[in-house]
């Protein structure tokens, strides 16, 4: 019954047919499989050479021993015989070819006309684009004086002008300033090493916020905080300064000098350090005047205007970083009037207008001149960030000549206003909404106030919330904190704040803080 099923299932026929000759073809693929390895083999072992070799190579063994080593042997095939090519001119026929040889002169094959044109054309546009960068990068039709090169101290091109009302093209600046060699060797006889020593009583200088953090204690030189044994000084730390003036003024920052007991000066060209007097300093303006006394006068740097720097101008730094003495950093100024504050156990030191740059400034260059590309001091290298790269401050020169007769002479520098009304402030707590009467936590808590100034006489309390400052709300302590910051002195402010459940206001003249630390 099977087999008639299979005879007359036609779905059966045709599957049936065609494993059967899925079996055949299987066969014969193995068949010529085969015959292609024979193939193959065959073709191989002809063209095989003593040029080639198989097997692990062992370093130190040599040839012979490799071919004693009792592999079995490889029949080597010498190569055939290359045909050799030679030209005929058409007065001399050749036997083989007709007078022509091997070689094929005249009109090309059709077949190949297109392809030879398009490859000859691509060619010279890859040749013709060659010669027109090469010209262009080397001012080849330009000149020394072509328009990639300015008389600008820059070596930038002034933007083009025009009349028309057009977009005016950028300044090009595609290199740095070939200047800076001949500015190193200007300068870096004036730029001093400062190094000083400390009593073993204030060598850990527990006084000084910097040291209280790792990185700062690096950047400023300090000797780890550890108790020496003995009553002799001990280096304190060491920084960066430079000579101002011919007789042996120097400026340097306040925080490279701090604590010291003793100051010494290394300038080049003398082989002995110079004992060095501190004439006057500034811990909030964080600079310091030093002298020191030679038989003849000193290399100097002048000091340049900061205010004429664009941002983008390449600027110089000159340092010791980490002891490595004269170390040279490029880089340009990355902003201007930049405000950064550090707290400390003595204060705070809000350092304002400072210029930044990416010019490296390591532990060790502070202190030392950032030079603008006309060898003159534009600022004073003082910090880095230490959790960033290429972000550095310098205090600017605009800073420094307005107190640098004050730290010649030792003249107490005057502190800038520092507005205030002498009130502590904190943020509200939920938990004092109900007890304060209030609609919510928006505002700040006054917990303290300060005898005789402006607040304690204008009349606001302890618990008083500060709402409002010249009728701009407040929400946070910090909030109302800036906005006073922000008023003049003398200025009259009203204040509004929530006492008992009512909102009152208050007349408050802004006093100065520094004024009334004086009293």
């Amino acid at each position: 019954m099977d087999n008639n099923n299979k005879n007359g299932n036609p779905l059966y026929d045709f599957f049936g047919r065609a494993n059967d000759g899925s079996s055949h073809h299987k066969e014969q693929e193995i068949d010529d499989k085969q015959e292609m390895k024979e193939e193959k083999a065959a073709d191989i072992e002809r063209h095989s050479s003593h040029y080639f070799s198989y097997g692990p190579f062992k370093p130190g063994e040599s040839a012979a021993a490799r071919e004693n080593a009792g592999s079995p042997p490889v029949e080597v095939t010498p190569p055939k015989p290359l045909r050799t090519y030679s030209f005929h001119s058409p007065e001399e026929p050749n036997i083989t070819n007709g007078g022509m040889g091997n070689w094929q002169v005249g009109k090309p094959k059709r077949s190949g006309s297109f392809r030879t044109i398009f490859a000859s054309f691509m060619a010279g546009v890859v040749v013709v684009g060659s010669l027109m960068f090469a010209s262009d990068k080397m001012n080849l039709f330009t000149g020394a004086e072509g328009v990639m090169n300015s008389g600008g101290s820059n070596g930038s091109i002034p933007a083009a002008s025009s009349n028309n009302g057009g977009v005016q093209p950028s300044a090009l600046d595609i290199s740095r300033p070939n200047s800076v060699s001949s500015i190193v060797q200007q300068a870096s006889p004036a730029v001093v090493k400062i190094e000083t020593k400390v009593k073993p009583k204030a060598s850990s200088r527990t006084g000084n916020p910097f040291f209280d953090d790792p990185f700062f204690r690096q950047f400023f030189g300090d000797n780890g905080g550890q108790q020496p044994d003995s009553d002799q000084l001990q280096p304190g730390g060491m920084g960066t300064g430079f000579i101002f003036e011919k007789s042996g003024y120097i400026l340097t920052n306040e925080h490279v000098i701090d604590g010291a007991d003793e100051i010494w000066v290394y300038v080049q060209g003398y082989e002995k350090p110079f004992k060095a007097e501190l004439l006057g300093n500034s811990y909030d303006l964080d600079l310091a005047a030093l002298k020191i006394k030679g038989d003849k006068d000193f290399p100097t740097l002048p000091l340049g205007n900061a205010d004429n720097l664009n941002v983008g101008d390449w600027v110089v730094a000159i340092g010791n970083p980490y002891g490595f003495d004269h170390t040279v950093t490029v880089g340009v100024l990355s902003a201007k009037e930049r405000p950064i504050s550090i707290p400390d156990t003595n204060g705070t030191r809000e350092y304002k207008h400072l210029l930044q740059t990416d010019a490296s400034i390591n532990p060790g260059n502070s202190g030392g001149p950032l030079l603008n590309l006309n060898g003159e001091v534009v600022g004073i290298n003082t910090a880095v960030s230490s959790q960033a790269q290429g972000i550095g401050f310098a205090i600017p020169t605009s800073t420094i000549n307005a107190v640098l007769d004050n730290l010649k002479n030792n003249v107490e520098i005057p502190k800038e206003p520092a507005p205030y009304i002498g009130v502590r402030l904190g943020d509200v707590q939920k938990d004092w909404v109900a007890d304060l009467k209030l609609p919510n936590t928006d505002g700040a808590i006054v917990s303290d106030v300060e005898r005789r100034s402006p607040a304690f006489t204008a009349g606001i309390r302890p618990y008083d919330v500060i709402v409002e400052v010249n009728g701009a709300k407040v929400k946070t302590s910090a909030e109302a904190v800036s906005a006073i910051q922000k008023l003049k002195v003398g200025d009259k402010a009203t204040i509004g704040v929530m006492r008992d459940g009512q909102k009152i206001n208050i007349e408050v003249t802004i006093g100065d803080r520094n004024a009334q630390k004086q009293q």
